[in-house]
């Protein structure tokens, strides 16, 4: 009796430890109660074995799926067990001849369902054969029996809706319930379950076996010996030029270009990394003698050093941003401390620069008996602006002013510093808390009373201390031939500016 269950296609539950199992009845064991299944299917994933056989004890629940009729078990060959599905493997339709015969044909493995197209069965309804008709209640035991499979279901899910062909459609219901099922089984399941793939695909690990830099190493290496570069393929980062570099260089560049016959205490470089050697106070002393002599005349340079100390002096009380005629409110108000000699003279001359450019000025100048030449000059011009001019420290402002300009000091007349009136002056300074801008200021650190922020050199740079605070050097028109002929090998850093700074190297 056991024999008449062979070629039956069950769906056997083993709980949640082993899962279920659908295949065709090979074997049943009475003695050792025992049944086995060829070309099973576990949890709706083809079995790597081709048979296997489970205990009683092992089975929770058993259900028929398909009972072969009277010498019809084989008429669909392996089709059902390769799909795991019963009836899947036979594909059932309209005749040619339009009878409405059920036929049933083998299907291949390896490729999809092919459906009719739509416009082909237009007015034609899908037959079922007597053999695929069955009841309610067993096509409702044979979607439990496949729907129990969680693993099934979700690879349904996921590659049902995107492996069918284009020109595949669905064909149009019958009204029949069991042609419906059946188009949704051609639907969800009419492509190969042996092509999906068990596990998912390891990005990563693939990934990793692509060793990025040693293929670009090995591209490198061929375009140099080729003299190719390939599309796509990596260079060296191209060179970023400034608005104001030059991209066509002719000649390597010569950041030395000035030279002086001693050997500089100190050296100094631009902004473009040109080197600016210091000169010793005898040197820039007959600098200044020579370029006098060939027409640089003492009116000249003080006028060419006030104007390059004007300039930088607006640059520091803001400049354009300060200076408009919009914010006439804020008037900027400086301190001009002057002594009676040549530096002095520097300092007025700046002062009626800056009184030119709206600036509040209140130059201070002690009172002497005879006055140089060029003072008495400079402020005859002095004057004629809205500068305000003092004699005492009493005179001076109690309040901070914006800047404080200092040429108290000289290289020569050390015998001022012990004057009431220079103690006096430098000690308004430094209560006064503005920032300190220092017009040529001698060498020794000891002769500068007033600590500056900012030091403005004429010509060339003196070897100034930590005391004088950032250098910035001025041009004042000493021709090249002048730098020549004091032995100096001259070429000038400026550019295309009469005010530079220098940074200590």
């Amino acid at each position: 009796m056991a024999t008449d269950w062979l070629g039956s296609i069950v769906s056997i539950n083993c709980g949640e430890s082993l899962g279920v199992y659908q295949g065709r009845v090979s074997a049943v064991d009475q003695v050792s109660q025992t049944i086995s299944l060829t070309r099973p299917f576990h949890n709706g994933v083809k079995c790597l074995v081709p048979e296997v056989t489970f205990r009683a004890g092992d089975i929770t629940e058993l259900k028929i799926l398909e009972i072969p009729g009277p010498g019809d078990s084989r008429h669909c060959g392996d089709g059902p067990m390769e799909t795991g599905i019963p009836g899947v493997g036979c594909q059932v339709g309209p005749s040619q001849n339009g009878t409405g015969k059920g036929l049933k044909k083998p299907m291949s493995s390896s490729a999809p369902q092919n459906i009719p197209r739509r416009t082909d069965m237009k007015n034609q309804d899908i037959i079922i054969s007597p053999q695929q008709q069955c009841s309610k209640s067993y096509m409702d035991r044979h979607m439990e029996a496949l729907t129990q499979s969680k693993g099934f279901r979700r690879r349904h899910n996921s590659w049902s809706s995107s492996s069918r062909h284009p020109n595949q459609v669905t064909p149009k219901k019958s009204g029949l319930k069991n042609g419906q099922m059946k188009s949704k089984d051609d639907e969800c399941f009419g492509d190969d379950i042996d092509e999906i793939p068990d596990t998912d695909f390891d990005f990563e690990g693939n990934l990793a076996l692509f060793d990025k830099a040693a293929v670009f190493e090995e591209i490198e290496t061929y375009e140099r010996r080729s003299g190719t570069r390939s599309r796509g393929t990596p260079s060296e980062k191209p060179a970023r030029y400034r608005h104001d570099e030059n991209i066509l260089e002719s000649e390597p560049i010569v950041y030395r270009r000035i030279v002086v016959p001693q050997n500089p205490h100190k050296e100094f470089c631009t902004d473009s990394g040109l080197v600016v050697p210091s000169v010793s106070y005898e040197l820039h002393k007959k600098l200044l003698s020579v370029a006098e002599k060939h027409g640089l005349t003492l009116e000249r340079r003080l006028e060419m050093t006030g104007v390059c100390a004007s300039q930088m002096a607006l640059s520091l009380l803001g400049g354009p941003n300060r200076l408009n005629p919009k914010n006439v409110h804020q008037r900027p108000t400086v301190a001009l401390l002057c002594g009676p000699h040549v530096k002095g003279a520097q300092g007025i001359s700046c002062g009626r620069h800056l009184s030119n450019h709206d600036v509040h000025v209140i130059l201070f100048l002690p009172n002497f008996v005879k006055m140089l030449e060029s003072i008495t000059n400079e402020l005859n011009l002095f004057s004629k602006t809205q500068g305000q001019q003092v004699s005492s420290v009493k005179d001076l402002p109690d309040t901070p002013v914006d800047l404080v300009i200092n040429c108290l000091d000289c290289h020569e007349n050390a015998f001022l510093r012990d004057q009431p009136w220079y103690k006096a002056v430098v000690d308004w300074a430094n209560q006064n808390r503005a920032p300190v801008l220092s017009i040529d200021p001698p060498i020794s650190e000891m002769e500068l009373g007033i600590d500056a922020k900012w030091s403005l050199a004429l010509g060339l740079p003196l070897p100034l201390g930590e005391r004088a605070g950032r250098v910035y050097l001025c041009d004042i028109g000493i021709p090249q031939k002048v730098f020549q002929e004091v032995g100096i090998n001259y070429h000038s850093p400026f550019g295309s500016k009469f005010v530079i700074p220098l940074h200590s190297t």
